[in-house]
Formats: structure tokens, sequence, C-alpha cells
């Protein structure tokens, strides 16, 4: 399998739902125009960010295919796939080949975890192997999942076994793992780095691809931050990512993912709540959240619904 490698921002798009917590299909298709008019390369679906975990299989399946379905041509989807049981994450990737997404990902899984990083590898190649005609992305989000095998291990390992290994979605803080892997067999890997608040350190040792919660409604900021690397402002760039970092403050201050959707209906598009154990935001956090994003200055950068 020939595979081109992703680079520019890509989304991890919230999983829209109504009011009653069902999901709601309907606004994927002002996602896809708001990230695609912005500029944005791609999009990560079904994620940490999307809720895949608190979602069933059916509601994946139908999330993923309205993202086919509506994502304008150059905005290529990847669907998140992963978690347990294996034969449903099996079942998941077969459905994005037969839906045409462009590719797929996996998250390890989180209760049994792999003791071994050939167990981890095994795992990954059964559900790659259910798609055999989409590249296949690693997702590697330790703080979350707790299963820390180093990529580069796993790249090493995997290279030989799953035939469609793209390379990985990489979410964590260690950079000499992630710049050994983009040097790897003379850089053979798509590495998609997925901490957007230190983007700028994985720029520097090389990334050309990077998938995040923020972009959902800050991709301009980040737009700013790249452009000032490329022509070597490298001030500018550290102001761009200074301001990246108090956003990210806040959303996390305020807890996390429901702040991130207590956000992108600041900016116009509602989608909803978040699905417990995660819990929604209140009205009077909703304001706490605007008066701190306010102080720095998010409405200034932030993408308009």
């Amino acid at each position: 399998m020939t595979i081109t490698k992703l680079t520019g921002l890509i989304a991890a798009p919230h999983t829209p739902m109504k009011p009653d917590g069902s999901v709601n299909l309907d606004a994927i298709d002002r996602q896809a125009d708001l990230l695609s008019a912005a500029g944005l390369r791609g999009v990560f679906v079904c994620g940490t960010t999307g809720e895949g975990v608190s979602l069933t299989a059916e509601e994946r399946m139908a999330v993923a295919e309205r993202w086919v379905a509506v994502a304008p041509r150059q905005l290529a989807v990847i669907v998140q796939v992963g978690g347990e049981p294996l034969a449903q994450c099996r079942a998941l990737a077969a459905h994005a080949q037969k839906i045409a997404a462009h590719a797929i990902g996996a998250m390890p899984p989180c209760f049994f975890k792999p003791a071994r990083l050939e167990d981890l590898v095994a795992f990954c190649g059964e559900i790659a192997s259910a798609a055999p005609g989409l590249p296949f992305y690693y997702y590697h989000i330790p703080s979350l999942t707790g299963v820390d095998f180093a990529v580069l291990d796993f790249l090493r390992a995997g290279g030989t076994k799953i035939a469609t290994l793209a390379g990985a979605k990489f979410t964590y803080e260690n950079l000499m793992d992630y710049g050994r892997c983009l040097a790897l067999d003379g850089g053979r890997y798509n590495m998609l780095f997925g901490r957007d608040e230190i983007l700028l350190s994985a720029l520097v040792l090389g990334a050309r691809g990077a998938v995040g919660t923020t972009y959902n409604y800050a991709a301009p900021l980040y737009h700013r931050l790249i452009a000032a690397f490329e022509k070597g402002d490298l001030a500018e760039a550290r102001a761009w990512q200074l301001r990246s970092v108090e956003m990210i403050d806040a959303m996390i201050r305020h807890g996390g993912v429901p702040a991130g959707k207590a956000m992108m209906k600041l900016i116009g598009l509602d989608c909803g709540p978040c699905r417990l154990p995660l819990r929604t935001l209140s009205d009077e956090q909703c304001r706490s959240l605007r008066n701190d994003l306010e102080r720095v200055g998010f409405f200034e950068f932030c993408l308009k619904a």
C-alpha cells in the first residue's frame, strides 16, 4: 500500500449531542463546513474529544458515516476504531473501510491492558487486518489509557507485522520518543503530533502534521504559529504558543472535554451536552469559562461559526 502522509492541522471533533444525550448527526454538517473553511486538512473522529468510548458501536458507525458523507474532499476522515472488545474494534474498522474513510486509528484497550509490546502489536494487527485497504495509525495517549510502550518500539515491531501501518497519533510529552519516531527508517512513518500546547516543540523536531482538540475553535492561532515558525520568526511563534497554553489552561481548569464543548457553543456551534461520567458545564460555569477566555484574548483568534 502506498501511503500519502497527512500534513497540516487535523481536528479531533466533538461528537454533537441533543439535549436528551442522543447523537445529533445533523450538526456534523456544520462542523465539517467550519473546519474545511478554516483550512484544516482532516478530522480524527470518535477519539477522546469525540467521547468515542462513551458511544455505542452503532453510534460510532453512524458518526463516522456522516463525517465521510459530508466532509469536503480536502478534509480527510480518520476514524478512531480502538478500545475494546477486539471483535467490536474489528467491526468498526471494517465499517470504516466500507464507507471509504481515509484511514483508521486505534487506541489500545484500557481495562485489560497489554502486558507486553508483542501483545499490543498483535491487538492492533487484528484491527488493521479488518480494514486491509486503509492506512492504520496507532493512537498513543498513555495519560488516559495507561499503556506506555515507547512508540519507537511499537513502530519497529509493528512495521514487519502490520502491513498497513502508516504511523501514529502521538498524544504525549515524550519528545525524545517522538523525535526518534520521525527519524525511523528515513522518515518512513506519518507521525501526527497530539499535544496542542507544545506544538512548536514538535515542529522544531520535524512535525508536519498534528491532531488536536483546540483546532476545532482556535485553528487561526495555530496557522499563525506555524507560519511564524516557517518564516523563522521564533519569537512570534513562541508568543502564539503561549497564547495557546493560556487558552488550554483555562479549558483544563473548567473541565477539559466538557469545557471544549462549551467553547464550541461560544463560537456559535452548539455541540450539546457530554455523556456521564463527563459533567456538562452549568450556565454559571460557562460564564466563568467565558470570562477566563476573554482574559486570554480567545475571541480575538477563535473561529466564528
